[in-house]
């Protein structure tokens, strides 16, 4: 092989390195300090809130060269997050709910199914609705594993639930899938491709994303889009569009008044919050949204 083609397979086979290693984990752990070595983690703060019990089995890669630098996709903009932890509109997560707040029957335990967010949030539906929204990316494996299950559920849910996907931003990797699930929604392809979005990374192994490189980037999503049908006009403007910016600095807000830190995470009515982890699995945790909209509906 001469060094040319040599070089063009490894500028080729990078971006897709870069994502497996990113896939070793959907958390976004606190940094590791400059002085401490690459696998240490930072001693847990007595006032920091717990994080989800799906987080807590996360590691971050060890490694060095590329591989770690994609590890390192995973803890962007913890700083910012970290600087939000403080001010009185800050949420702050409560282990337990008053006895008058919790699940009748005593099937789910508040603080070990799921989780109260106090001051409770806005959301955005209807009157008479109760907001769903899940977290995800992308690029999460457990996402794609998820993603049948909620087609599933979203096709037998109690008619007041209004299901919402919001695409976490914590890095560049992550903002990069959030936009093209904002440009695809906004092109009325939102439904009919997120399918084949998680496909195309998981199962096509191509990452719609390359490392620093946001021309190349938008080429890749480009060609995913055309391949599905859209027009290339169609998409460039889409992708460019004020709405996209819009739902991407929403998505941001978001992702920080919640204080996500793993995916796929579920927030019910803007009050509770729960995972797969959490909730014991796929038949318990959409019975668990099913009943913690139901209690807020009734309530």
């Amino acid at each position: 092989m001469t060094d040319k083609s040599f070089a063009g397979v490894i500028r080729h086979s990078l971006p897709l390195l870069l994502l497996i290693a990113s896939l070793s984990a959907c958390a976004r752990e606190t940094p590791v300090a400059p002085a401490a070595a690459p696998s240490a983690k930072p001693a847990a703060s007595a006032a920091a809130p717990a994080a989800p019990a799906g987080a807590a089995a996360a590691t971050a890669l060890k490694g060095d060269g590329d591989l770690a630098a994609a590890a390192a996709t995973q803890q962007e903009g913890a700083d910012v997050a970290a600087a939000s932890d403080s001010g009185e509109t800050q949420l702050e997560r409560i282990a337990v709910l008053p006895a008058e707040g919790q699940l009748p029957g005593g099937k789910w335990t508040a603080g070990t199914n799921y989780r109260v967010v106090s001051p409770s949030q806005p959301t955005s539906v209807a009157p008479g609705k109760i907001e769903v929204i899940e977290f995800f990316w992308y690029g999460c494996p457990h996402c794609f594993a998820l993603d049948p299950a909620i087609g599933s559920w979203l096709k037998n849910k109690p008619p007041y639930i209004e299901f919402v996907r919001v695409p976490v931003t914590w890095s560049e990797v992550h903002r990069a899938h959030a936009r093209l699930f904002y440009t695809l929604k906004g092109l009325g392809k939102g439904d009919e491709l997120h399918g084949k979005v998680f496909a195309e990374i998981h199962v096509n192994h191509q990452p719609l994303y390359a490392p620093g490189d946001p021309l190349q980037t938008q080429r890749e999503q480009l060609q995913f889009a055309k391949d599905n049908g859209v027009s290339e006009a169609d998409f460039t403007k889409a992708y460019t569009d004020f709405g996209v910016q819009t739902a991407l600095a929403r998505a941001d807000d978001l992702v920080r008044r919640y204080r996500i830190d793993a995916v796929p995470t579920f927030v019910i009515a803007g009050k509770y919050e729960t995972d797969l982890a959490m909730a014991g699995g796929e038949a318990n945790l959409f019975q668990l949204i099913n009943d913690l909209a139901a209690s807020e509906k009734h309530h």
